[in-house]
């Protein structure tokens, strides 16, 4: 593996075990409009994009004008489910605990939602001011512009970064981005993992457990916990 000098995460479904509260909340949300989906629809269409690009999907396919209001109301409704509901993705903090690279968080969500999100994982001290959201650049992902954009403000050349995606729009991005790109599908909406396995770009490594982390590159963990 190249040196790599910074690790960039995206935030729902590899921080945040949060991509089925959404897509619950979205499908509830659209009923009102008498369009009926299933989770796996969304986990199929939308994960990995901007909300903006996911509504314009909504309203072309289904052929439905959604209010102006529609995504403050889905965004308001998002963070109360998250309140009760958002956990961690598993062994995350230990994974975290021991990394020996700088990181950061480039995320699809609004900054409002990326910032309630890492409140109540208890990481918004911990990434700080490292957290870049697709209302930052032109183009969200699968286009580059928001992992060049943090590797950019990070100080990091795009070549010695590695991103940890879970949408196959993220993955895409990275590769687009010149970094290397991880899959991780060790959340929750991922009920078939070998399917996972099977849908991911050739040459892309895939894990589900961050256990797995340092065993895959153990050059990125911390000197102090090489030999723990």
């Amino acid at each position: 593996m190249r040196e790599i000098e910074l690790v960039v995460f995206d935030c729902d479904g590899v921080l945040a075990d949060s991509e089925v509260i959404s897509a619950e909340v979205l499908v509830a949300a659209l009923r009102r409009f008498d369009i009926e989906m299933d989770i796996a629809y969304v986990f199929d269409n939308f994960v990995g994009k901007s909300f903006p690009g996911v509504a314009a999907l909504i309203r072309s396919s289904f052929d439905v004008a959604l209010p102006p209001d529609f995504e403050a109301g889905y965004r308001a409704a998002l963070i109360d489910a998250f309140a009760t509901g958002l956990k961690p993705t598993g062994e995350l903090y230990d994974m975290l605990a021991s990394l020996g690279r700088p990181s950061c968080v480039a995320t699809s969500s609004s900054p409002p939602r990326a910032a309630r999100t890492l409140e109540i994982l208890g990481l918004a001290e911990r990434f700080g001011a490292s957290v870049f959201t697709a209302s930052q650049v032109e183009r969200g992902k699968p286009a580059p512009d928001l992992f060049l954009f943090a590797a950019r403000n990070m100080g990091v050349a795009p070549e010695s970064c590695l991103v940890i995606e879970d949408s196959l729009a993220g993955v895409e991005a990275a590769k687009a981005a010149g970094m290397a790109v991880w899959r991780y599908v060790g959340g929750s909406h991922f009920h078939d993992r070998n399917r996972a396995r099977e849908g991911t770009p050739a040459g892309v490594p895939v894990f589900d457990n961050w256990n797995q982390f340092y065993l895959m590159a153990p050059d990125l963990r911390a000197a102090k916990d090489r030999n723990g």
